[in-house]
């Protein structure tokens, strides 16, 4: 089989975190990621496990922090090296099933009964146990080394993982459905908005616009401002719901404008006396979380989508003015018309909105360093989502 494999190599990992300074996703070259064209093909881990043959499997912002030696330290206890990533996949089965991974790799993967708490109440992204069980660590697919990951052309999934693709989606609307997954359990967090509900969404990469795909779709507010830097991103946030698209250099004057709020500030950071109730940040850098905090009214509060890595923010606004800060990261169940899983709302908005739109280029594993440098820089490029394409290799191989 054929994989990109990420592996221990300090120097390298470091020398990945350098070169990204310079350019984004410039860790491909110069880190520890690396195509074995011969790799040993993972084992099943037991009963219920099948093998998977990758189709598609994009590239997420987290997978690029972590090429690029920017992902947090306090990931280092909940993977296992080396290990292949990609967790948005769709792939086929050893019977000809098309399938959907859910990467998440909680009790029921793991072996472990009775399941802990928050498995059991279906809150999958939460699990307790996700360095235990019959598994080496590993938070997903495509960050443990036992189960292989998308970037590849074999791994394995558990079939508690497993979503069948129905027959009119094409494999794009297919590799949709996990990322889509994590912008609807983000929507859902902030609970039921109304007709005078205010909110904003920094960032308009892949998450952002599916955030605001999933606040337009299921959780309408009655004002839905977005921050966008570039074309491509204005017109598709516009498409999929926003009520206000803004260059980010302007989001806190529309929100000011939108909520009717005054001013703070003196050349420096602007900051508004009231403001949106709830602020989505899909980027989580420095910049969008203090933007955040210049933007959330008093009691209101922030989600962090974009998975936010090492910062640095004066967290005093956020004391002052009980502003309430919270994560939202994977999917599980959700409460909407009852409950439901959140990857079977996933494909409900991926065929309503035809989100499959947002793969903007596929490659093929032998062109990985030029995969991630497009997707590093997919907005500047017009695009949202870059995949990996395995098709090809699957014909091939026949």
């Amino acid at each position: 089989m054929r994989a990109l494999i990420f592996e221990r190599k300090i120097l390298k990992y470091g020398a990945a975190r350098i070169a990204s300074i310079r350019k984004a996703g410039s860790g491909a070259v110069y880190g520890p990621l690396s195509l074995d064209k011969d790799a040993t093909q993972v084992k099943l881990p037991g009963p219920g496990w099948h093998r998977v043959r990758p189709l598609l499997a994009g590239i997420c912002g987290s997978d690029l922090a972590t090429v690029d030696g920017r992902s947090s330290r306090y990931f280092e206890t909940i993977v296992s090296l080396p290990f292949t990533p990609g967790h948005e996949v769709v792939g086929e089965l050893d019977d000809g099933r098309r399938v959907v991974i859910e990467p998440v790799l909680g009790c029921v993967t793991r072996g472990i009964t009775p399941p802990c708490p928050q498995c059991a109440a279906g809150h999958l992204g939460r699990c307790e146990r996700i360095a235990f069980g019959t598994l080496k660590p590993g938070l997903q697919s495509g960050f443990c080394c036992e189960t292989g990951g998308g970037w590849s052309t074999a791994m394995v999934a558990h079939e508690s993982q497993i979503h069948q693709v129905p027959n009119e989606f094409s494999d794009e609307d297919a590799v949709m459905v996990e990322p889509t997954a994590c912008a609807i359990h983000a929507a859902l967090s902030a609970g039921p908005l109304d007709s005078g509900s205010t909110v904003a969404v920094i960032g308009a990469g892949s998450l952002g616009l599916l955030t605001t795909a999933a606040l337009a779709h299921f959780n309408l507010p009655g004002q839905l401002v977005v921050a966008a830097k570039h074309p491509e991103q204005v017109n598709l946030a516009r498409k999929f719901g926003a009520t206000a698209v803004v260059d980010p250099s302007a989001l806190v004057r529309s929100v000011r404008t939108v909520t009717k709020s005054m001013a703070i500030g003196d050349g420096g950071i602007e900051r508004l006396t009231g403001g949106v109730d709830i602020v989505f940040d899909c980027v989580g850098n420095d910049d969008s979380i203090t933007q955040a905090l210049s933007i959330t009214k008093p009691g209101g509060r922030i989600v962090l989508v974009g998975m936010p890595a090492m910062v640095t923010v004066d967290l005093t606004p956020l004391w002052q003015r009980e502003v309430t800060l919270v994560g939202a990261y994977a999917y599980g169940v959700e409460t909407l018309a009852g409950v439901r899983r959140t990857f079977d709302l996933a494909f409900e908005l991926v065929a309503a909105k035809q989100l499959g739109q947002l793969v903007s280029a596929t490659y093929p594993l032998d062109d990985y360093k030029d995969a991630i440098a497009h997707a590093a820089n997919a907005g500047s490029r017009g695009a949202v989502k870059i995949a990996f394409d395995m098709r090809a290799e699957k014909a091939r191989n026949r």
